[in-house]
């Protein structure tokens, strides 16, 4: 289907990538991953052939069809979603106009008996051949399913396409290039703009999509749940394994420490021949071992050990000044767009300190009531902030707010001010915008540079509230996990908008669930929240209401699964612990057998005791792939 061969790009004489090839054939599901900034949409745009690398090759079968998701949607003004959406069948859209031309001639003539006639009367039945063969009476059906699988209800469909915010307008981009039954599917951050309904309605689409998906994304479980595949590019070199992306890390993990044992064990043979050499040289009769040895060691392949990219950015979040001890006070907030009520009757008090998360659907309201609450948006009710708030504001699309036609330096000179202007440049470095990278403009940043410098620019203003609105959109994991110990770390008081457990985990201490245009207080963190509910993950709540609590089994019988499942998931833990700690075991064992083989089989027991640990393990793992097996039967059964 397509091949890469020795491909390089490099920016401002760094490579991005140099001397890579790979291959994507019909099936493939690729997870492509890596750190902000490291070439993934670069990447995606060499495979759209929307760029030209500096060198190397890129073959591809003749009739290639390449459908690519990219960040920045430019739509034409005055459509409306459903016209936006029929643009995925221009060729389907041509022979309806051509269809149309020759039936109004038809209705107007009247020489029925010309030639002329004749050929027209041939012609639209030619070209009702084609429309049919290419499903034109279909498309518009499926143009629709489409739609409401990613969200829109049919009343959006008569909308235009400038009334809806750029998540929304995403989604119509992500709808057309879906409807086009491409060969090779390029999605750029494809979950970002999706609730949990139209991620999981997405999943099973590429699932089963027959052509080839490459997809870059931070979202853990939806690589996952979607790829077959992991590319990952770290330091100019890709990785490219056929694992899911948990799978991959764990893989490339025992890789490098086989990596390591080997290449310890070449360097002793190293020393010891090197010994050798110097020993033999001094003596006459020995110089022809001596110059042997030496032709020895440079014919030798020197083991290397994968690099790892362990940059990350420096992250610290300072209060301004103490405020009072009530930050927020909200009573009755009520809020309606024309007959669409989102919020009622809302009543929320937020103390100083408090680190609190916003969970639920989209479309209920979480964003809505931050904005209210720092002010963006108006409302009915009473909203009032304590004594000396100042709210820190982080939106969903946030980077959309940065001028793509000035500098990273300038982005932040113009938001600085005279006490912190000086200090823009080591404020960039900490969040890896550094040298000739500050220069650089905003409109070519990747969406997780945005990101950072969005968060960079945050730090010049004085604030002891910090609002989140999906911070970690476009982030690589590893900024996730500095922006979440930042967060644990920051004093102020906290409200985030989130969908991910994962960063939630450890962070909030109080949830509030949005549904139905209320909020339901949770005193507790993301995990009590979910004991609560009775669920292992987000996903799984807002599966349950997407379902609409249709259950499968009575009352009872949902009451007697979900003790299987504690008991379940307390054994499947156990059990985790000991694999956990057995593996440990014996890749200590296999380093001492690799590196001190003499010394290590001088024991009687060795073997016996090894083989012995290898077949508890054995027998460890079918025995959690059974009770994993019957944890997932039981979702399926609550789902």
């Amino acid at each position: 289907m397509l091949n890469i061969h020795n491909l390089s790009v490099s920016f401002q004489g760094d490579y991005l990538f140099e001397d890579i090839s790979f291959k994507i054939t019909a099936g493939d599901r690729i997870g492509l991953i890596g750190k902000n900034g490291a070439g993934k949409s670069t990447m995606l745009k060499i495979l759209a052939k929307n760029m030209e690398p500096d060198s190397g090759q890129m073959a591809t079968d003749k009739n290639l069809r390449i459908g690519f998701l990219k960040q920045d949607i430019d739509f034409v003004a005055g459509r409306t979603v459903l016209e936006e959406s029929y643009e995925a069948f221009k060729e389907l859209k041509s022979l309806e106009m051509q269809l149309e031309a020759i039936n109004t001639q038809l209705a107007t003539r009247t020489d029925y008996d010309s030639d002329a006639y004749h050929e027209l009367m041939v012609g639209v039945n030619d070209l009702q051949h084609q429309y049919e063969i290419l499903g034109g009476y279909n498309y518009q059906g499926e143009t629709e399913k489409v739609l409401q699988g990613l969200g829109f209800k049919r009343s959006d469909f008569d909308k235009l396409t400038d009334t809806f915010s750029g998540g929304w307008r995403m989604r119509i981009e992500l709808a057309k290039l879906l409807l086009q039954n491409n060969d090779l599917l390029l999605l750029d951050e494809p979950t970002n703009h999706l609730d949990i309904e139209s991620i999981i309605w997405l999943e099973g689409f590429l699932v089963s999509y027959p052509g080839a998906v490459v997809i870059v994304s931070h979202d853990k479980m939806f690589l996952d749940h979607v790829t077959n595949r992991t590319i990952e590019i770290s330091l100019g070199r890709i990785y490219d394994f056929n694992k899911p992306y948990s799978q991959f890390l764990t893989l490339r993990q025992e890789i490098k420490e086989q990596q390591l044992a080997t290449q310890k064990n070449q360097q002793k043979e190293i020393e010891q021949t090197e010994k050798l050499i110097e020993k033999f040289r001094a003596k006459a009769s020995k110089a022809t071992m001596a110059q042997s040895l030496i032709k020895k060691l440079e014919r030798m392949d020197r083991i290397s050990v994968d690099a790892d990219d362990n940059s990350v950015m420096s992250l610290q979040f300072p209060v301004s000044i103490t405020p009072g001890k009530v930050v927020v006070e909200a009573e009755n907030i009520t809020k309606t767009y024309g007959d669409l009520t989102v919020l009622k009757n809302i009543n929320l008090h937020v103390a100083r300190g408090v680190k609190t998360a916003f969970v639920g659907q989209n479309g209920q309201g979480k964003s809505t009531l931050a904005k209210i609450i720092v002010g963006e948006l108006s409302c009915q009710g009473s909203l009032k902030l304590g004594h000396n708030v100042q709210i820190g504001y982080f939106a969903q699309n946030q980077s959309d707010y940065l001028d793509g036609n000035k500098t990273v330096l300038d982005t932040m000179i113009d938001a600085a001010n005279e006490t912190n202007r000086s200090r823009v440049r080591d404020i960039l470095g900490s969040f890896l915008f550094r040298g000739e990278e500050v220069d650089k403009y905003v409109r070519v940043l990747s969406g997780g540079e945005r990101n950072r410098l969005a968060l960079a620019k945050l730090m010049l203003q004085p604030f002891n509230v910090l609002v989140m609105d999906e911070p970690t959109n476009h982030l690589d994991i590893q900024s996730k996990n500095v922006l979440k110990e930042a967060l644990k770390k920051f004093e102020g008081t906290l409200i985030l908008v989130s969908h991910d457990r994962d960063f939630l985990q450890g962070l909030t201490d109080t949830v509030y669930e949005f549904k139905d245009h209320k909020i339901t207080e949770y005193l507790g963190n993301i995990d009590f929240y979910l004991e609560q509910r009775q669920v292992d993950n987000l996903r799984e709540v807002e599966r349950r209401e997407i379902a609409k609590q249709s259950p499968k089994e009575s009352n009872k019988q949902q009451y007697e699964n979900q003790k299987k499942r504690k008991s379940l998931n307390n054994k499947l833990s156990n059990i985790e612990s000991k694999i956990q700690q057995l593996e440990k075991t014996i890749k200590t064992l296999d380093v001492a057998l690799a590196t001190n083989y003499d010394e290590t089989v001088s024991d009687p027991q060795f073997f016996e005791t090894y083989q012995a640990k290898k077949d508890t393990l054995d027998t460890l793992m079918m025995e959690w792939e059974q009770v994993q097996e019957t944890l997932d039967a039981l979702h399926d059964a609550d789902a």
